[in-house]
């Protein structure tokens, strides 16, 4: 058990240091993250209420596309380097795999985005009371991304003509996720009850995820 659990920490810990290394990659999604802000902001105007009224849609849609962005590294360069195969011989099972690297992709893309999200409200003149909301739906909303992330990059590494169906594949999935994740922060009567459902959303996303990838990745070091 203890010889287990050092190898995850040693597998997190190589995932903080190549992170660490990339962080030119994490920079440059918050970059794009925020210049998309600042040309929605100059597109509608100067108007502050029409902003404010649009504003949580679009911070959302932006942490939808920026985090795609990262996805064809989710797997493809532990895929190319081998060391999807060494963790598969150091006993970790293929969906085993896939719930570390989910957690991994959450932790060092998803989280600055998190962190991102107070000056977004500024930038936009969200309200105060809303930020909250925002933040706990991203939280929950963020994991399931990084789920479906999970799956469509699997699924990319036996496709190497398409890189872009991954991120088609993601967006498409993710729409109730942003309903729901806007529903939250407008209807905040409902808030209880929509959150629910998102934690639903989680659930059946991630008991998927470690089946599908793991299938993925299985399919795609057999017949590498």
């Amino acid at each position: 058990m203890i010889s287990f659990l050092s190898k995850i920490g040693s597998f997190y810990y190589r995932e903080y240091k190549l992170n660490l290394s990339g962080f030119q990659d994490i920079l440059t999604n918050i970059i794009f993250f925020f210049v998309s802000i600042f040309i929605f902001i100059f597109s509608i105007g100067p108007e502050k209420e029409t902003i404010s009224l649009i504003g949580v849609g679009i911070v959302w849609t932006l942490l939808l596309l920026s985090s795609t962005l990262s996805l064809r590294k989710f797997y493809q360069d532990d895929f190319e380097n081998g060391n999807l195969l060494l963790m598969r011989l150091n006993g970790f099972s293929y969906g085993f795999i896939s719930i570390l690297k989910t957690f991994s992709h959450f932790l060092f893309v998803q989280v600055p985005f998190l962190l991102s999200i107070p000056i977004a409200c500024i930038l936009l003149n969200i309200a105060n009371d809303k930020v909250v909301y925002l933040f706990a739906s991203f939280a929950i909303g963020s994991l399931i991304l990084s789920c479906l992330g999970s799956i469509s990059s699997s699924m990319n590494l036996m496709n190497q003509r398409n890189f872009l169906l991954g991120s088609l594949i993601v967006m498409i999935f993710s729409v109730p996720i942003i309903i729901f994740s806007v529903g939250i922060i407008n209807m905040e009567k409902n808030f209880y009850s929509l959150m629910s459902v998102l934690v639903g959303i989680l659930l059946i996303v991630f008991s998927i995820n470690p089946w599908a990838s793991g299938l993925c990745l299985k399919l795609s070091l057999e017949n590498n």
